[in-house]
């Protein structure tokens, strides 16, 4: 179990912790839901938790399999819905540079879409996973 608590400070802004590190961060409304965009919202998180789950989920596998995975990157959109105003879409685009075989290949993309994450999400949340392999 992993503890994270926040408090509001206003402003439509919050401070969260992570109870095991301590680490902090903040939180505001996106300048479209009356924030000042000044900080990560809520919903860019959801956003920021897909993409780096993937690519740590792929890295463990990676790190098993003596696969390098350095440079490999994340691009995350995140698609706002309104009435109610919900996360609609999160298409998602990772570039993988270096040379994989077939295998290694289908193992990465077996453990992108196995990301904890990516299983949370509501079904139907539009998360497609494209792939791009460089090398």
């Amino acid at each position: 179990m992993v503890t994270i608590t926040a408090r509001y400070e206003g402003d439509l802004c919050c401070t969260a912790v992570h109870g095991p590190s301590t680490a902090s961060l903040h939180t505001d409304a996106p300048k479209d839901n009356e924030g000042l965009g000044r900080y990560f919202s809520p919903t860019d998180l959801v956003a920021t938790a897909l993409g780096t789950c993937i690519l740590t989920t792929m890295g463990i596998v990676a790190r098993r399999h003596q696969i390098d995975l350095a440079g490999a990157t994340v691009r995350v959109e995140k698609h706002m819905q309104n009435g109610p105003r919900r996360i609609a879409r999160l298409p998602v685009e990772l570039s993988i540079p270096g040379a994989f075989t077939a295998e290694q290949k289908k193992l990465l993309e077996n453990a992108a879409h196995g990301c904890p994450v990516h299983r949370s999400l509501h079904p139907d949340i539009d998360a497609r996973i494209t792939f791009r392999w460089h090398g």
